[in-house]
């Protein structure tokens, strides 16, 4: 059910900007959204505004999407595509928001064709081509984990970049073979370093990691996590994965606003 807001952006130019009370209900709210330059900010609320045009939320086992909902998800959403364009996310339309954590089944055959069925519970999920499932008890509290790098939207979301070349592997399309070499050689480094840690910390009692351990399952997951990090808490982030924050520039932001 939309309320106001979002019928109103749903008949109106999509230029139309975010009213200044929700915007700025929306920054205190997260304040790593607050902390960017008033440039930047505004390209943001502009471009949420249009995100608000072009997506459609669905309210999950009750869930009713208000204005401010819609908004905070809308804007964390926009925050890793703000110089890339919109047009990255034009691959599905809906967004699917849980109350809380959701129970997701699955099933996998393994080597010898027995196949394993199990439950997995997340705070959100990513279809390739499809929706983007979120929980907002977890969206909620991305101001205060932001100290922690995490933040499930920006999670989500770059797994839709990941996704763009029809291969969630950890990076992301780009516009040459020299880009692409130096991307995987990147990461592929402070993700295998990333995994002996997190390894030593699980295993050991070693010092725990820093960045969401959950990071150490597969290259694509590394590149959300590490990604969220990057936007929510960046001078952390950097202590950690100098390179990183290197590659993340000129990848997330290589110049003038495409959208």
């Amino acid at each position: 059910m939309l309320n106001g807001l979002l019928r109103l952006f749903k008949r109106e130019a999509p230029e139309r900007p975010i009213p200044d009370a929700v915007w700025q209900a929306t920054l205190a709210h997260y304040p790593f959204l607050a902390q960017i330059s008033p440039e930047r900010q505004g390209r943001l609320r502009l471009m949420s505004s249009r995100f608000l045009t072009r997506k459609e939320f669905h309210g999950a086992q009750g869930m009713v999407i208000t204005d401010a909902i819609a908004v905070a998800i809308a804007a964390q959403a926009c925050l890793p595509v703000l110089q890339l364009g919109l047009a990255w996310y034009d691959d599905f339309v809906g967004i699917v928001v849980h109350p809380g954590q959701m129970l997701a089944r699955r099933e996998q055959t393994d080597d010898i064709g027995v196949v394993h069925r199990y439950s997995e519970v997340l705070a959100g999920e990513a279809m390739d081509g499809g929706p983007v499932a979120l929980s907002w008890q977890d969206v909620a509290g991305a101001g205060q984990s932001a100290g922690q790098g995490y933040n499930v939207v920006i999670h989500e979301f770059v797994h839709k970049i990941d996704m763009r070349d029809g291969f969630a592997d950890g990076c992301p399309p780009l516009p040459s073979r020299a880009a692409r070499m130096r991307w995987q050689d990147t990461m592929q480094t402070a993700y295998d370093d990333f995994c002996e840690k997190a390894a030593i910390a699980e295993r050991f009692g070693g010092e725990p990691t820093w960045l969401d351990p959950y990071g150490a399952t597969s290259p694509a997951e590394f590149f959300a996590v590490a990604s969220e990090a990057y936007f929510v808490s960046r001078p952390r982030f950097t202590e950690d994965f100098a390179p990183l924050t290197a590659l993340f520039d000129h990848f997330f932001v290589p110049g003038k606003p495409s959208d």
